[in-house]
């Protein structure tokens, strides 16, 4: 689900369409609906599996632009993120929206730069 973030163009494209996929099948198939979070009321093992899109996916978007999980689009998904991250033992240790977005700013150049020496190689 990370692919859109280490290439550009057309595998960006196509990367970024999957996600988006697999977004949709999750919101339908979370349970999530009117409850907080995927097990019900409280927090579970299937919301910590996911956690990282309420964080990394959010950081990675910023970094290329992009805003992933709209409340038109993912309505469930967006208003559990809401919960999750507001849950202080989550909101307490993650790192710094902006320093997230920093780390993956770095990341996703050193991405891109193997991408075109790999392109480079086979020409």
């Amino acid at each position: 689900m990370m692919k859109f973030f280490r290439y550009d163009g057309e595998l960006q494209e196509r990367a970024m369409k999957e996600t988006l996929e697999t977004l949709g099948v999750i919101e339908k198939e979370s349970g999530l609906g009117e409850e907080k979070f995927m097990g019900g009321s409280t927090i579970g093992l299937a919301d910590l599996a996911l956690g990282w899109v309420a964080h990394t996916l959010v950081a990675m978007g910023d970094v290329i632009g992009v805003k992933f999980i709209t409340a038109d689009a993912f309505p469930y998904l967006h208003s559990w993120m809401g919960n999750f991250l507001g849950i202080p033992a989550i909101k307490n240790n993650l790192p710094p929206h902006e320093l997230a977005v920093e780390y993956f700013r770095e990341k996703r150049e050193m991405f891109l730069a193997m991408a075109t020496q790999a392109c480079h190689h086979h020409h």
